[in-house]
């Protein structure tokens, strides 16, 4: 059985991982056929990486993703909620991708909605966050003196 797993690398308690495509059984960091993307849980904010189209492929042909993989594809939009493959069709293509980031306070409002006179960060990829229309990420900006 073909099995989407990570794959652990780095330093002493400093984990990264790579989500590989591997026999279920050859061992975590043993022999693997492809990989799709990486995972870097340390990093701030998250780092989350996957080749879409490869992981729907894989899963296609019958690989069983590990219980973290479901649940790191399933923030992907790869993986529905109840578990099932999201056709790219279905994939909204102006999704906005955002860090994780607790401690900078930001807003997440639709473009049309933005004033004219507002900071607008750029949309960087590690979470999903779904919307109807393209998003902006606003932060509040301090007055010129």
């Amino acid at each position: 059985m073909v099995r989407i797993r990570l794959r652990r690398q780095g330093k002493a308690k400093q984990p990264s991982y790579r989500v590989v495509i591997a026999d279920a059984r050859s061992p975590r960091d043993g022999k693997f056929i492809e990989i799709i993307g990486h995972y870097n849980p340390v990093r701030q904010p998250k780092e989350l990486e996957i080749k879409g189209d490869r992981a729907r492929y894989w899963l296609s042909v019958g690989a069983q993703p590990s219980d973290t993989v479901v649940t790191l594809l399933k923030r992907l939009n790869v993986l529905d909620t109840d578990g099932k493959v999201v056709p790219v069709a279905e994939v909204a293509p102006d999704t906005a991708v955002l860090p994780v980031v607790a401690a900078t306070p930001v807003a997440v409002v639709p473009v049309a909605e933005v004033a004219p006179d507002t900071a607008v960060l750029p949309v960087v990829a590690a979470t999903p966050v779904l919307a109807d229309a393209p998003v902006a990420v606003v932060a509040p900006v301090a007055p010129e003196a």
